[in-house]
């Protein structure tokens, strides 16, 4: 089976009527050579022509691999292939962890095309199963199989008192788990709960949408005001901006300005385009903590990003009626030029 796209591979499977045991036979020495990911999707896409039959005799076939024992070679024979941070990479270890691979991943397909939960739960270990990933994938095949209770455990099964490592995924899959038990106050303060964890607008429309009338605009406010006091202001920003509560954002900057990092390119430059309009003051400081980013840490990358920013700094300077505690456009410039007037290479930029 030489073809190197799986829904090719099941189309001339068919066309050539192959029987379903040797069709799992190709399927399984297709799999043994799958370097490069080629073949990951190979069983999904086979399972309508190998049927009940070949599913079972494929899976006889990567259980055989599986108890296949390779003899390692004399420590003195054995082949070196790269270092990694425990010592050195040997081919045999190399090999050995591939087929592991590649009868973990056929036997979790096989188990999907066949229905079988059990048999996908089975390929996870005890520390896998803690893992947000592997728990979503457990919990969203338990709950489709209707065992809501099972399903229930499972994603529970991860260390909640680590919120930097969950994903969103894993949300709104506890999420679909508390519906389907019929629990849904407690999804709804879930909901809150992972908003005010992250400040995903997604969980908060999810929430305002589920409120009676008029508590959804007092639960608004509330949200409105969570973002303005979040320890991260490049997160408050990106929600902010996002939802859109273009005065509030604007605020945020203006009060928080010193925490700006102009790292957050992603974040800062599509800010300070979206408060150009009614918010210039903001704008402009956003495109400061850009420009003073990318000059005190020499990124050369960025400094025609950074020429651009002093540009519209300037086109803006002039419908800023009070720059309060911030320095007006000119003084801004004299000030950047005598700490970075030997960047040359920036200033031939600045038009």
């Amino acid at each position: 089976m030489r073809a190197h796209h799986p829904a090719k591979s099941a189309d001339i499977a068919i066309a050539a009527n192959a029987t379903p045991n040797v069709l799992a036979e190709q399927a399984c020495r297709a799999l043994i050579e799958n370097e490069y990911g080629q073949y990951d999707r190979l069983i999904e896409v086979l399972a309508p022509a190998l049927g009940a039959t070949g599913l079972d005799h494929l899976k006889q076939l990567v259980l055989k691999l599986s108890q296949e024992s390779q003899q390692k070679p004399r420590a003195e024979d054995r082949k070196v292939v790269g270092w990694g941070m425990g010592g050195p990479l040997y081919a045999d270890d190399l090999a050995e962890r591939h087929r592991s691979s590649v009868v973990r991943l056929a036997l979790e397909a096989i188990a999907d095309a066949q229905g079988d939960v059990d048999a996908f739960i089975a390929q996870q270990s005890e520390k896998a199963r803690g893992v947000p990933s592997v728990a979503v994938e457990i919990a969203q095949r338990l709950l489709a199989a209707g065992r809501t209770e099972e399903a229930w455990t499972a994603i529970n099964a991860i260390n909640q008192d680590r919120p930097g490592w969950i994903p969103v995924e894993w949300e709104q899959t506890r999420l679909a788990v508390l519906e389907a038990l019929g629990r849904a106050d407690e999804a709804q303060a879930f909901r809150w709960l992972c908003f005010e964890r992250s400040l995903n607008p997604e969980h908060l429309r999810s929430y305002l949408k589920r409120l009676p009338d008029f508590e959804d605009l007092e639960a608004e406010e509330r949200a409105i005001a969570h973002a303005l006091s979040h320890p991260s202001v490049h997160h408050a920003l990106g929600f902010l901006v996002t939802w859109p509560a273009l005065d509030q954002a604007a605020h945020l900057v203006i009060t928080r300005a010193d925490e700006l990092n102009g790292d957050f390119y992603e974040i800062l430059a599509p800010a300070a385009a979206v408060l150009d309009a009614k918010h210039p003051l903001a704008a402009t400081i956003l495109r400061r903590a850009l420009i003073d980013f990318a000059l005190e840490r020499n990124r050369v990358k960025r400094y025609q990003h950074a020429a651009r920013h002093i540009e519209e700094c300037e086109n803006l300077a002039d419908r800023i009626e009070d720059f309060g505690r911030f320095e007006a456009h000119d003084i801004y410039m004299r000030h950047l030029k005598a700490q970075h007037g030997r960047k040359s290479s920036f200033w031939s930029l600045v038009v």
